[in-house]
């Protein structure tokens, strides 16, 4: 057996190697910078579906990072796969005590290997109670994402429905559910 083959489930071996372990990191203020870079490619790879502008300084702005530092109630995360940040997690608490996920990103080189649906699923479980989340419909993938992930940890049924403007900037889908702790281990 070549070095790269794994045995899959089964006996069959697949060329494909086990995905990494993900876990998810809490960002402190000396790691915000990283965060603003990770969330300048971000806006990026949004930018195929949105129209954002740049700043004259070559960037897309994003309002709410410093929140993420100086506000209770709002959790920045980034996700770590093996040994490599491979994207970050941004969730807050409404004032109803709902579970919002503001932001998710996951950088391409770690898309498709299951670090996406591992961090989506730790996010989750990492804070029990209501949650509630939106996606743009223009983006196909996230529209495939997010309700299988859902489906996969919430306790009991979950809501969807569609929202658009007014109500919202563009026209997106919004899943209600509940969660409890799934016993998922997660770094601070």
């Amino acid at each position: 057996m070549s070095e790269d083959a794994v045995e899959a489930p089964g006996g069959r071996t697949s060329g494909t190697p086990a995905p990494p372990e993900v876990r998810l990191v809490a960002v402190r203020e000396g790691h915000k910078p990283v965060l603003d870079r990770l969330l300048q490619l971000y806006l990026y790879d949004f930018s195929e579906i949105r129209t954002l502008e740049l700043t004259p300084h070559g960037t897309y702005p994003y309002r709410y990072l410093d929140h993420y530092f100086v506000e209770a109630g709002r959790h920045a995360s980034f996700i770590v796969a093996g040994d490599q940040i491979a994207g970050f997690a941004l969730m807050r608490r409404l004032d109803d005590g709902t579970n919002q996920v503001a932001e998710f990103f996951v950088l391409r080189a770690h898309r498709r290997h299951g670090v996406g649906r591992a961090a989506a699923r730790a996010l989750l479980r990492r804070f029990p109670g209501r949650w509630c989340l939106e996606f743009d419909q223009a983006n196909a993938a996230a529209g495939q994402f997010w309700p299988a992930v859902v489906a996969e940890v919430a306790d009991g049924p979950m809501g969807s429905r569609d929202l658009g403007p007014p109500e919202v900037d563009h026209p997106c889908t919004q899943l209600t559910f509940t969660t409890s702790d799934g016993a998922i281990s997660a770094d601070g």
